[in-house]
């Protein structure tokens, strides 16, 4: 199961983050910054500098917000809903009777509200707790300088029993051996533990699912006290109380580097890197679970990943009067390795005996794939008299993924910028202090979601064959995978335009980007006749554009002796459409989601429910086609997920010793998928074996009631597939709130310290939004299936209490 990389990097020891967007700034790192680049600047010490102790401790907790929590209908709520449906279909067995009625030797159920309410969300939900320690060291003498840190962080997950801990340690060193030559190296390791999201219903559904199929009325235990399992649902107290899928990954990054000055304005450095992840992932599935229903089921697998990089580069500078120039030239020679071993039993003696040995009956995998890209590349930076400047790149990348006449890709850019700021009939204007104008050009690679040997054909082992009737199988082999010798790079060409604006001696600045991004060839996999004997392929397929704005705007409001207020504004747009593409290709459950020419990724293939009608109460389809009915033909793009617009906003105050900082975050005008709802609006209607929400309680019943939520009938809740569970996802949000104290120095410095800061932190404290699901950002898509809420935890409302000491 997938997790973060960036979750195994400790905070604590990043000194600063960048993200390069334009053409001409990612060209330089070819495939690598396909998607852009984000550079992660860790933590040195300085020369000359003594020592410098800092700590930092916080402690917190989280929970789910109160008021984002599913709610669902009470067991008598559920028989209402329940029986209403019945009368509606004109079917004589109502469920929820008298116990002493019965039909067709069933007895009922108990009348409406005689039922119980059982709220399995109370077994799931948890106050959360919140730890984080961090400890580091840093200075150096002439020579030499260092910095080591440590860290430890554990988070409780606002589900039970889902938990995420990390101990990490780092080390950077410099050394200058002489004038001309310096050496360094940087070294992380992280283990990490997580006790991760669980399958539920037999690996169908999450831990949600296990709390909202199965409807309110039923009881969680027996009378005898036994875990009860209704239909395919597992019991919620069996999966929260049990720790059933753990990992743990020991993850080390480093780099070593060599620093040559050869001559006064020519250098070379040459670094080698290795980042390497051993993953252990293990699952135990008792009885009482579906999955472990054949006597306990148990695996392990452990994955290797190791990418070794190795890169020079020289460098020349020159400057001749007014003119400066730069040129560099470089290579990097890349290999990646991951390789897994996996184990499952199945049909254990009994609950206590886990390992995998017990098992009666024990299957094996494993895996290996590698790949390598070697890459040449060159910039050339010029400026005049600090007023005009210009860059050119050029990159070349060579990919063992692709087709063996495929494999290299040439990809190069260009940026101009006027600093007209330096011009004399701008310097006379004193409101203006910085004032740039840029235009840049490029294109860039990318291999990105593809297999390493997604161009090769393939065959694969364990496919046992016999000679005849009844005979021993003996070893055989099948083929897995089709070759494309015309696979190659996914190509994007990219237009930017920007400009930089400093006011009022840089008491307000403002940088507007517009870009215009064209990606052709774009990897894909794609169906092929079932005559091919295979499903499917990887090739390229279809072009993609993307064109959008960002536009950030920072001023200092107030800046005195005592009290500075400082603002930050960012708003950003992208609008994205499938420019060609032969044939529309579905994702997700359902169709749900779909790509279709002329429309944006992830766009939503639905039914469209114009109304509900009042007379009625049935549902009112649009009917695209004409003809009368309402058919699949009908099914068409409603919406997207992008959002019209999206942004940030962030103050910060600081009134002598006192800080605060409001951070909000926004986005309007995307579509949110929610399958949540449509699941608690329809299966439970139909079979009465899900949960209903609260909200199926504003459906139709009456002849001129104006609401979204037809009439209960098979027919109007058998297009489950339609707008009305596509919501409105727009919001706005307080993503964090701090408030701190900074004690005098002439106080701190009486016990020996520098610096003492105290602080609180709130994070997700308000929502402000539409959308009826736990939160807006839930999303259980990846790849081409996104704005899919189903099954996703709300982000938590969380309160850290913390201390910073400088020594």
């Amino acid at each position: 199961r997938g997790t973060s990389p960036l979750s195994d990097i400790n905070p604590s020891d990043i000194q600063s983050i960048e993200i390069l967007k334009d053409a001409v700034a990612i060209a330089i790192y070819g495939s690598r910054g396909a998607n852009g680049v984000i550079l992660i600047t860790t933590k040195r010490g300085s020369y000359g500098q003594k020592a410098k102790v800092e700590l930092s401790a916080s402690e917190g907790f989280a929970k789910a917000p109160e008021d984002r929590v599913w709610a669902t209908t009470t067991g008598p709520e559920h028989a209402i809903l329940v029986n209403e449906f019945r009368r509606n279909m004109a079917n004589p067995d109502i469920p929820f009777r008298p116990k002493t009625e019965i039909v067709n030797g069933v007895p009922g159920r108990g009348l409406p509200e005689e039922q119980p309410t059982y709220d399995r969300m109370a077994y799931l939900n948890r106050t959360a707790r919140l730890r984080n320690y961090d400890l580091s060291i840093q200075g150096g003498s002439d020579k030499t300088r260092y910095y080591l840190g440590g860290g430890y962080n554990k988070q409780e997950s606002i589900w039970k029993p889902m938990s995420f801990e990390r101990a990490s340690f780092k080390i950077n060193l410099d050394q200058k051996i002489n004038d001309k030559v310096s050496v360094g190296s940087n070294n992380t390791l992280t283990r990490s533990y997580r006790d991760q999201a669980r399958p539920a219903n037999g690996g169908n559904g999450t831990l949600l699912q296990a709390s909202l199929n199965i409807p309110t009325y039923l009881p969680v235990f027996s009378a005898e006290g036994l875990p009860l399992k209704w239909v395919n649902f597992d019991n919620i107290d069996v999966l929260t109380s049990t720790v059933n899928l753990w990992s743990t990954s020991l993850h080390y990054i480093g780099n070593a580097y060599l620093d040559i000055d050869i001559l006064k304005n020519l250098k070379f450095h040459s670094s080698v890197g290795l980042d390497y992840n051993n993953y252990e992932e293990n699952e135990y599935w008792d009885t009482r679970t579906i999955l472990g229903a054949a006597g306990g089921r148990g695996s392990q697998s452990v994955t290797g990943s190791t990418t070794a990089i190795n890169e020079q580069t020289l460098t020349y500078t020159a400057k001749v009067n007014r003119h400066s120039f730069g040129i560099l030239v470089g290579n990097t020679i890349q290999g990646t390795v991951l390789k897994n071993i996996a184990a499952t039993g199945t049909n254990f003696p009994n609950n206590s005996y886990r390992q995998i040995s017990s098992a009666a009956v024990q299957t094996a995998s494993q895996f290996r794939t590698t790949s390598n890209l070697l890459s040449f590349f060159s910039r050339v930076n010029y400026d005049f008299s600090k007023k005009y400047l210009a860059e050119f790149t050029v990159r070349a990348d060579g990919s063992s993924r692709f087709g063996p006449n495929k494999q290299w890709g040439y990809f190069p850019a260009v940026g101009l910028a006027w600093r007209a700021s330096e011009e004399n009939f701008i310097k006379n204007i004193s409101q203006i202090s910085n004032l740039k104008l840029r235009l840049s050009y490029g294109t860039t690679g990318n291999q990105d979601g593809i297999d390493d040997f997604a161009s090769q054909g393939l065959w694969t082992g364990g496919f046992g064959y016999a000679d005849r009737p009844g005979s021993a199988e003996g070893p055989g082999t099948a083929p897995l995978q089709i070759s494309n010798d015309d696979l190659h790079w996914e190509r994007t060409s990219q237009f930017s335009a920007g400009i930089d604006l400093g006011l009022f001696q840089e008491r307000v600045s403002l940088e507007f980007n517009f870009y215009n991004k064209y990606t052709t060839d774009v990897l894909l996999r794609v169906a092929t006749p079932a005559t091919t004997g295979f499903s499917s392929y990887i090739t390229n397929f279809g072009e993609i554009s993307n064109r959008g704005f960002e536009l950030s705007i920072n001023s200092t409001n107030i800046r005195s002796r005592n009290f500075s207020w400082t603002t930050s504004f960012n708003v950003s747009q992208n609008i994205n459409t499938i420019e060609k593409i032969p044939a529309d290709i579905p994702f997700a459950g359902r169709d749900l989601i779909r790509l279709q020419q002329g429309k944006p990724l992830y766009s939503y293939w639905l039914y469209n429910q114009l109304s509900v009608d009042p007379q009625t109460g049935n549902s009112v389809f649009e009917d695209l086609n004409k003809d009368g009915k309402i058919t699949a033909e009908d099914r068409q793009i409603v919406g997207n997920t992008w959002p019209k617009f999206f942004g940030g906003f962030n103050n910060n105050f600081s009134f002598k010793g006192i800080d605060a900082a409001v951070f909000f975050t926004y986005s309007f005008g995307n579509k949110i998928w929610n399958h949540n709802r449509m699941l608690g609006e329809t299966g439970g209607t139909l079979d009465a074996n899900r949960v209903l929400l609260a909200s199926q309680l504003d459906r139709w019943t009456t002849p001129g009631q104006i609401t979204s939520t037809p009439k209960l009938t098979t027919e109007n809740y058998s297009r489950q597939e339609n707008s009305r569970f596509l919501e409105n996802g727009s919001f706005v949000r307080l993503r964090s709130l701090t408030v701190g104290y900074t004690l005098p120095r002439i106080l701190s410095s009486k016990v020996g310290i520098e610096k003492l800061r105290v602080y609180v932190t709130g994070n997700n404290l308000l929502l402000f939004t539409d959308y009826t699901g736990a939160d807006p950002e839930s999303n259980l898509g990846t790849g081409n299936i996104q704005g899919y809420d189903y099954g996703t935890p709300p982000p938590p409302r969380a309160i850290q209490f913390g201390l910073n000491v400088t020594l």
